[in-house]
């Protein structure tokens, strides 16, 4: 029986009580009351009345706007990652929009969100982020060198002499301006900052390239991935993790799905999915223009 028809017995029943009450007493009236009630109870003990259980949701929190990671539309690669590990779970996505650029980027969009428990889980951070509990990764990328294959750049680290006799592109706070710093070619390099400014693409990446405005792009290869497809005439290069002289330094990133701290229970639920499902979610990441790189060991030739 469905709540509505619950509903209709009960207010039926009740009429008849009145009637009862008006021709026979108080008394009846609360003695039929009683009979009633132990007659419900006794149904609803025996499963006779059911309800729809309430649906299970996946609460992700992700930017509205910010292909390729996600949007509104659910065109991004961490919408599609979130769908399927909604599905494998028997979930659906329900979503807390906020933006991770601006006035204290990602740091402040985790604080505001995930951390204020408005959603239980963000679909693409670092491994072993100090920021949050993160699971097990699902995939591994890097940053890269983009250049005009036209140009035949010998560009196989951050070493190699040519970055000293072009004018470089890389985006603020990320691994690659340290680097760029470090090795002093900020002069002729060109800062963007496409992570930081609402409304921009990395796309505006790919473009500076295209047109001239630099020689050499530096970037995150996730954030243009999607948008390679359209600049057939470049050329994509994985930066390594070696140096020529010095400690080695970071430029490929094992990637995760982030929880709050202490959220041990959802992170063993997505760590389960992670490994059952890891042949889904790389087609996700290839079909979305993703590329996967397995980090080179330190000064590997």
């Amino acid at each position: 029986m469905s709540l509505t028809e619950l509903i209709n017995l009960l207010g039926a029943s009740l009429c008849s009580l009145e009637m009862i009450e008006e021709e026979r007493g108080s008394n009846k009236l609360m003695q039929a009351r009683s009979i009633l009630m132990q007659v419900l109870a006794v149904a609803a003990s025996l499963g006779i009345f059911t309800f729809p259980a309430a649906a299970k949701v996946l609460r992700v929190c992700a930017d509205p706007d910010y292909l390729p990671y996600s949007n509104r539309a659910g065109e991004g690669f961490e919408n599609k990652i979130a769908d399927a590990v909604a599905k494998a779970l028997g979930e659906t996505v329900e979503y807390t929009w906020a933006s991770y650029r601006g006035g204290g980027g990602f740091p402040q969009f985790l604080a505001s969100t995930l951390d204020a428990h408005k959603c239980d889980v963000v679909m693409d951070i670092p491994y072993g982020s100090r920021e949050e509990l993160t699971t097990r990764p699902y995939y591994i990328s890097s940053y890269v060198f983009v250049f005009k294959k036209a140009k035949q750049y010998d560009v196989r680290s951050m070493d190699s002499p040519v970055l000293r006799q072009v004018k470089v592109g890389f985006e603020r706070d990320t691994p690659v301006e340290n680097g760029v710093k470090m090795r002093g070619m900020i002069p002729r390099a060109v800062a963007f900052d496409v992570g930081d400014n609402d409304g921009e693409s990395p796309a505006t990446m790919l473009k500076a390239v295209e047109s001239g405005q630099v020689d050499v792009m530096i970037t995150w290869q996730p954030a243009i991935g999607g948008f390679l497809r359209d600049y057939p005439d470049l050329e994509v290069v994985p930066v390594p993790n070696d140096r020529t002289l010095g400690a080695p330094e970071q430029y490929s990133f094992p990637m995760s799905m982030g929880v709050r701290e202490g959220d041990e229970a959802m992170k063993k639920k997505l760590d389960d999915v992670i490994a059952q499902r890891q042949a889904e979610l790389t087609s996700i990441l290839d079909e979305s223009g993703v590329k996967l790189y397995t980090a080179p060991s330190p000064n590997s030739p």
